[in-house]
This record gives C-alpha cells, sequence and structure tokens, in this order.
C-alpha cells in the first residue's frame, strides 16, 4: 500500500481559515456505506440522525497556549518555542525555532526576568528539545499569560477568539491541537441529544503536533506513528458497555477519541479502563473492535488521518467522498465541515462500482434528491 494512493485535489481557497459563524452551522455529510446513501446536513441535525440510546464518545483534552516567544541575551531574533507535551516535573518536549542556536545549558527569557524562564536540557529526536521551565505560581496561569494559542500550520489568518479552537467540553489541559472533530459542538445542542436519550462519555487524547506531520515514506507499513497520551476512565468504559448491551451504536467524535478506544481495544483484547501512551496506526485493512460510527472532518492528502478514515469506510470510498465535498465546496482541514460516517459490513464494495442515492437536506447546490453520482 503506497502513500500516493491517498491523495486528493484540494483548492487552496477550500482550507478553512476561520470558524463557522456558529459552532453548530458547519455543513455535515453523512455516508452510510451499507446502503451507499450520501446526505448533505447541517451539522445541528444530527440531532435527527442518532437514535435515543446511542453513546457519543468525546475527547475532553484541552489545548493549552503552547507558543511562546523568548530570547537569549546573546541573540537579537526571537526564539520561538512550542511545547509538544510533558515529559516529567517541569521537562517539557518542545520545537525550537531556529533551534541551532540554542545549546544545552542556554537560558530562555520570556521578558518576565525569574517570573518564568526556561533552560534547555537535552536533544530529543525529530529535532525535539527537553526544555526545563522555572517560575512563580502556576504553570498554567503563566502560559496563559504569556503564551499563544498553536494553529496548524495551514492556518495563515490570525484567530480573533481563541476559545473557537477550544471543544466546548474541554477540561483536560495538555494538547497542542484541538481535537477538532469536537469544535462543531454547542453546549445547547449536546443539551438536546441528552435529552433526546443519546449518551455522551468522554476520554482524554492529548493531541500533538505529530497529527500534523506528513508521511514521508511510500510504503504506508513503513511509517513511524507519532505517540500521544491518554485515559480511558471506568465509566467510559462502562457507558460503552451498557451501549452495547441494549444494541445501540458506539460513535467515537473524531480520529483522537478512536484511536484511544481502538487502542486499548487491540492491547488487550476488549476494552479496560487504562492510561498510557498510544502510537496505533490504523489504515485500510485494520478490523474495528468498537465503533460503529464516526465524525470527523476532512483531512489532508495522504495524511494517517485520511488513511484511518480508509480503514473505516474503504479507501476508494472515502476519495470518492473526498473529491464529492470538493464539487460541493466544503471546508476543509481543522476549522472545516464535518463527517458523519457509519462502519460497513463490507468495505470492499466501492462506489467507484456503485452510484450513490445522494440527497441534501442542506442548503447546497443542488435540490432534494440526487443519485447517479459517482
Amino acid at each position: 500500500m503506497q502513500t500516493s494512493d491517498f491523495t486528493y485535489q484540494l483548492p487552496e481557497e477550500l482550507i478553512a481559515q476561520h470558524p463557522s459563524p456558529e459552532r453548530d452551522h458547519s455543513r455535515l455529510m453523512l455516508y452510510d456505506p451499507n446502503s451507499q446513501r450520501l446526505e448533505h446536513h447541517r451539522f445541528y441535525e444530527i440531532l435527527n440522525l442518532l437514535s435515543p440510546g446511542d453513546l457519543l464518545v468525546l475527547n475532553n483534552s484541552k489545548v493549552i497556549p503552547a507558543r511562546l516567544f523568548g530570547s537569549k541575551p546573546s541573540m537579537e531574533r526571537a526564539i520561538e518555542v512550542l511545547i509538544l507535551h510533558r515529559i516529567e516535573a517541569d521537562r517539557y518536549a518542545c520545537l525550537l525555532r531556529p533551534a541551532k542556536r540554542v545549546k544545552i545549558g542556554d537560558r530562555i527569557d520570556f521578558g518576565v526576568g525569574d517570573d518564568f524562564y526556561a533552560v534547555c536540557t537535552g536533544q530529543l529526536s525529530d529535532g525535539q528539545r527537553e526544555i526545563e521551565f522555572h517560575y512563580r505560581g502556576i504553570f498554567q496561569e503563566r502560559l496563559e499569560e504569556l503564551g499563544t494559542m498553536p494553529l496548524p500550520p495551514y492556518i495563515k489568518e490570525r484567530l480573533a477568539d481563541p476559545d473557537r479552537y477550544q471543544t466546548v467540553y474541554a477540561k483536560e489541559d495538555g494538547s497542542a491541537a484541538a481535537p477538532t472533530a469536537g469544535l462543531h459542538f454547542t453546549e445547547r445542542l449536546l443539551e438536546k441529544l441528552r435529552a433526546r436519550g443519546i449518551e455522551t462519555a468522554f476520554v482524554t487524547l492529548h493531541v500533538g503536533l505529530g497529527t500534523f506531520r506528513p508521511v514521508k515514506v511510500e510504503d504506508v507499513e513503513s511509517h513511524e506513528m507519532h505517540s500521544e497520551y491518554y485515559v480511558l476512565p471506568e465509566e467510559t468504559v462502562a457507558a460503552i458497555e451498557a451501549c452495547r448491551a441494549r444494541g445501540n451504536r458506539v460513535i467515537a467524535v473524531g480520529t483522537t477519541s478512536c484511536r484511544v478506544l481502538e487502542s486499548v481495544a487491540t492491547d488487550f483484547g476488549h476494552l479496560k479502563a487504562h492510561s498510557a501512551s498510544t502510537s496505533i496506526f490504523i489504515y485500510p485493512g485494520y478490523e474495528f473492535k468498537v465503533l460503529d460510527g464516526l465524525i470527523t472532518n476532512f483531512h489532508l492528502p495522504e495524511s494517517t488521518l485520511l488513511m484511518l478514515v480508509s480503514a473505516f469506510i474503504g479507501r476508494e470510498n472515502a476519495l470518492a467522498l473526498y473529491r464529492r465535498a470538493v464539487e460541493l465546496r466544503y471546508r476543509f482541514f481543522s476549522f472545516g465541515d464535518a463527517m458523519l460516517l457509519w462502519k460497513g459490513s463490507d468495505r470492499s464494495k466501492q462506489v467507484s462500482d456503485i452510484a450513490f442515492d445522494e440527497v441534501f437536506f442542506d442548503d447546497g447546490e443542488q435540490a432534494h434528491g440526487g443519485g447517479g453520482c459517482r
């Protein structure tokens, strides 16, 4: 399987540079590979696309203001410090720019003297540095004061409201990037879902910038996946088991939630409360053990996230849906639109062979009805 098997043509203007004016008014593409039904909605209509008793599993990790700008006494140019993840105590894995000008033992100041500064204490793999922070007070509060939100590299415009790069249920500090599938939910929509009997449960996976790292090898199986820390709580395991017992569906909100559940089920053969780091790499051929559905945004060409979606519904199916999304001017990537995908019982059945049964419920380019799309 080749990395180039997961490419598609994306006009640059479809890369969303800012969030939808209202979180739950983004567009939602619904695809069921079993019926080949393709529907186009607004995200708030998910209320009517799920059934009472279904379970949404959401990632409650919170993005920290992990980008800092400091300086060395011997340098006029600013040093950018991007916190990736905590190693232990006050030592963190970071990316520095320019990295080659910072040596082990060098101090980086952030304009507040001894109240908050950093020392380079080691060199890690992939160009990362181990940085130890020294500060007065509470580390997270100092970050809130001095740091900025680390937006993905393809977002070029300034974000007016940093809260729009957080989910409304973000709780556990630790991510360098948002679990973006959850950005479409509002507190009101979650309340409506619960009132209808659609349940929610939470996992934590701290998203690292490795999620944006391109696959640099042509042979997919040779790619070395990045590692991310997760927590699967006992109450979430119990909620999934109860959902299964009553015959309802488990839907992961985002590839991050998916990776937590599938990592634990793969490692232990069943779900159990657990915390660890995962480097699970899901690509076509993987057999899903937990999920019935997946809510996700549209991902980068040749990315591990697109490979995960391709494993869930089939590669040709995924690429055909992406081509259709481009035709209909869906918005892509972190601030873009979403998909609700049901797992196919036969992922060898491809949309290149069968026409979509396509219906429009949003205000897209076509009236209700369709079909014949290949």
